[in-house]
């Protein structure tokens, strides 16, 4: 299929009827993307897990425990009987902790045969017993045809959209006209959506960026200042780009929404699940016991060990997170990680800063200038997102 350039997509016209969609999962991101898509214009209903969330979304418009203080539009409601959420869908999307995936997949599974609506993932994980990213499960346990399946990704912390503060993100899909369809649901006056067909670098792009944050989280909690932590998001980039690339993804998705940009969100703010597992890390606490403190699922921590394994068998080097693993477990002292995070070889080396190219920082300077004509733009003619 020829790949055309990513676009930025205009919001539907005011009179036209939004999509019926079903978010499977009511936590802090599947919740604030039925707000997005209800903001936009679709009749959403959300699948809680449990009776008394689905309730409190459904009649109270709220979901305190993930979204507190926020409120939920109208066109909003729940349900926690699967069949209910998914009973005349045009569009569902998917938000459940990574590593349960398949599970509910299974159970979706017979409500969805001979369906063709578009199938939404918002994770980013990978499969840590079979390594594989999410629209690779969801295509083998649906048995779907992969043009129907999209993923979103980009800088994207749940309250701060909640609170309808602007922000970006990014569809990809192996079919332009499901990424874009997907694209204009998901679009209103504080959310904007970019689309490509790059489903590999998207999603790499939102599993990577997490074991760096996870770095993050590490350092500043044994107390390393802005210096370290700088180092490690720029050397970082050049890790996310280097592992995507020789996965089959393009490059130049790793300098934008997907890549770059998640990066500097999830690495830089406290609301980041990854940054605050990391920060635990580093202030002492042993894994079992970040795992036993985190309300939420921090998707980094069940993903370092698959993409070091996916790393190993490409051939690539990612020595940030092969320290990162050796923290979590328990062969690294926090405190002496800094000095090894960026590199664990003594000889002097070439800035590689693209896919093992040393141009002297080129690929940070093109990502910020893509960033700049987006904005310059409005959006036109970004090569990435």
């Amino acid at each position: 299929m020829a790949r055309r350039r990513p676009v930025a997509l205009t919001r539907k016209t005011a009179d036209a009827p939004g999509p019926r969609v079903a978010v499977i999962g009511a936590g802090s991101w599947g919740t604030t993307f039925g707000k997005i898509l209800a903001d936009g214009g679709a009749q959403v209903t959300m699948w809680a897990r449990r009776p008394e969330q689905a309730l409190e979304i459904a009649e109270g418009k709220r979901n305190s425990k993930y979204l507190p203080g926020v409120n939920l539009p109208r066109t909003m409601t729940a349900t926690h009987e699967l069949s209910m959420a998914i009973n005349g869908a045009d569009q569902v999307y998917l938000s459940v902790p990574s590593q349960s995936l398949r599970e509910n997949l299974k159970g979706l599974r017979p409500l969805l045969e001979n369906a063709e609506m578009p199938i939404v993932s918002l994770m980013k994980g990978v499969e840590r017993a079979s390594g594989l990213r999410m629209s690779q499960v969801i295509e083998q346990e649906l048995a779907c045809d992969p043009e129907r399946i999209a993923v979103a990704s980009g800088p994207n912390l749940a309250l701060e959209i909640a609170r309808e503060q602007p922000t970006a993100a990014v569809v990809a899909s192996l079919s332009q006209d499901t990424a874009e369809t997907i694209a204009r649901a998901a679009h209103n006056s504080y959310f904007r959506t970019f689309v490509n067909t790059d489903v590999i670098g998207t999603e790499f792009g939102g599993v990577l960026k997490n074991l760096i944050a996870v770095a993050i989280g590490i350092v500043d909690g044994v107390g390393y200042g802005e210096n370290t932590k700088a180092s490690i998001i720029t050397r970082g980039l050049v890790e996310m780009t280097d592992f995507a690339v020789a996965n089959g993804a393009q490059p130049e998705t790793l300098q934008g929404l997907a890549g770059l940009g998640d990066l500097i969100a999830t690495c830089q703010s406290p609301l980041s699940r990854n940054n605050t597992a990391g920060r635990l890390l580093g202030q002492g606490y042993g894994f079992q016991d970040v795992v036993k403190q985190m309300n939420q699922t921090a998707e980094g921590l069940a993903s370092v060990a698959p993409i070091l394994q996916l790393a190993r068998e490409s051939d690539v080097h990612m020595p940030i997170v092969e320290q990162v693993k050796m923290v979590l477990d328990g062969k690294m002292n926090p405190r002496d990680i800094a000095p090894h995070l960026t590199t664990d070889d003594d000889t002097p080396q070439e800035e590689r800063t693209n896919h093992g190219q040393a141009d002297g920082g080129g690929a940070l300077r093109r990502a910020f200038q893509r960033a700049f004509d987006q904005f310059r733009n409005g959006g036109r003619g970004a090569a990435g997102d």
